[in-house]
């Protein structure tokens, strides 16, 4: 090989990794397609059987023999053979392949040989599903979906909130169609106010009203109140705001009776109400007490109206986000049976293990243990359930405050006028007023 031919191959050797890394960092997508997809999915075909025989998913034919009395006077050696797959397909974040099973097999050993798949096969992490009886779906994801969380796409829908990434490479979206109520958890700077950001960005542009109740002052949602229907600032405006929420789901109740409908989704679109989604940031300053009479008074009517609401708010087209630092039972009473009525939970990283246990061990023993496992550095990220029982690690896009902002007055001329609600905030000031 000659000095030039050496030269331009060093050359080409290096304008393809300069290319390439071009390519990973501006488009991972098509990087992965070209690059990554080809060298797995070829190490996925040949390593595939020794990979089985490794993590037990291999059967082994019973071989011909005879017997006499009690001894084995024929036989042969046992050959491990491993179920069939097919070719590895490729997906935006990884590769997925279907695993045909031998009978007598069960999902139960791939569940358990997925750490050790990923391993093998030097990706991310490998879930395991079975779609229907006799087959096994593993999905790979190549690299960590959670640290570009804008990646994920989805179709609008009403009452659909777009969140951010799941760990599996789908995109994590709240649907209050599905499940109507959500408990969202997590210490300081965890990223649970930039959650909220992201569900006002995400609802703003939706036929929906949303009402917002921060009890410290307004300080986090009232960044958004061009798109609010209404704002409780203090626990006293909150139980004035809850009180007419709850007189409105009366009405409701009587006009689905009316036009014999078992909810607002069966009634005509002219008689339809408008949705509702509740905020709650910070729920503890809805339940502490200082000890006085009237704060005991306001912390009841808090607690007994939002539980009310969860309870039939549902098909009545009222739904209710809760946040909060630590929803335990040493708020009162009224937290738990709330908490159990909010079937969707999201939990960011915690300061205490009781407060995982808290939000998530009624549901699943194992998503504690994750979400226990989320470090200061991955915010954004958390563990996220529904109605289902099961659980994901996901992260939600990075919203600022100013997108939100943006967001609030871009579309602040939709808001709906729920003109009780603001009535009753305006009578609770004259009240003040006159007091004073």
């Amino acid at each position: 090989m000659g000095p030039i031919t050496l030269a331009f191959l060093l050359a080409a050797l290096a304008w393809a990794l300069v290319a390439g890394a071009h390519l990973r960092q501006r488009h991972p997508v098509w990087f992965w397609y070209l690059t990554g997809y080809p060298i797995t999915a070829l190490r996925i075909v040949r390593t595939w059987r020794k990979v089985a025989i490794h993590t037990d998913l291999t059967v082994s034919p019973r071989p011909a023999r005879g017997l006499l009395g009690d001894l084995v006077v024929k036989g042969e050696a046992l050959r491990p053979v491993a179920p069939r797959i097919s070719f590895p397909k490729a997906t935006r974040t990884g590769l997925s392949v279907i695993v045909r099973l031998h009978p007598g097999q069960t999902p139960a050993p791939f569940i358990q040989a997925a750490d050790a798949l990923a391993h093998a096969w030097r990706v991310h992490a490998v879930r395991v599903t079975s779609p229907e009886r006799g087959l096994v779906h593993l999905v790979a994801t190549a690299g960590d979906p959670l640290q570009k969380p804008g990646l994920a796409t989805v179709k609008p829908a009403l009452l659909s909130a777009l969140l951010g990434i799941c760990e599996g490479g789908g995109a994590w979206v709240m649907n209050l169609r599905k499940v109507p109520h959500w408990l969202i958890v997590g210490a300081t700077q965890s990223g649970k106010s930039t959650l909220l950001a992201r569900l006002i960005v995400q609802f703003a542009p939706q036929p929906v009203a949303l009402v917002g109740i921060d009890c410290k002052g307004g300080m986090e949602l009232g960044l958004f109140s061009l798109r609010l229907s209404a704002l409780a600032t203090s626990r006293r405006e909150a139980v004035a705001v809850l009180g007419a929420l709850v007189a409105r789901m009366h009405q409701r109740m009587e006009l689905c009776r009316t036009h014999d409908a078992r909810s607002i989704w069966e009634l005509p679109d002219k008689l339809r109400p408008v949705p509702i989604v509740v905020i709650v940031d910070e729920l503890a300053e809805l339940y502490l007490s200082d000890g006085t009479r009237e704060s005991k008074t306001e912390a009841e009517k808090c607690s007994t109206s939002l539980l009310r609401i969860v309870q039939l708010g549902a098909a009545l087209g009222l739904h209710v986000i809760v946040a909060g630092q630590r929803v335990g039972s040493e708020l009162g009473p009224g937290v738990t049976a709330l908490r159990a009525q909010l079937a969707g939970r999201i939990c960011h990283r915690v300061n205490d293990p009781g407060t995982a246990e808290m939000t998530l061990g009624d549901l699943n023993k194992d998503a504690v243990a994750v979400a226990q496992s989320i470090t200061a550095e991955e915010k954004g990220v958390a563990v996220c359930t529904g109605a289902g029982g099961g659980w994901e690690r996901a992260r939600s896009h990075l919203t600022t405050v100013e997108e939100a902002h943006k967001a609030a007055a871009t579309y602040g001329h939709l808001t709906p006028e729920l003109l009780d609600l603001r009535k009753a905030l305006y009578d609770l000031e004259v009240g003040r007023n006159e007091g004073q």
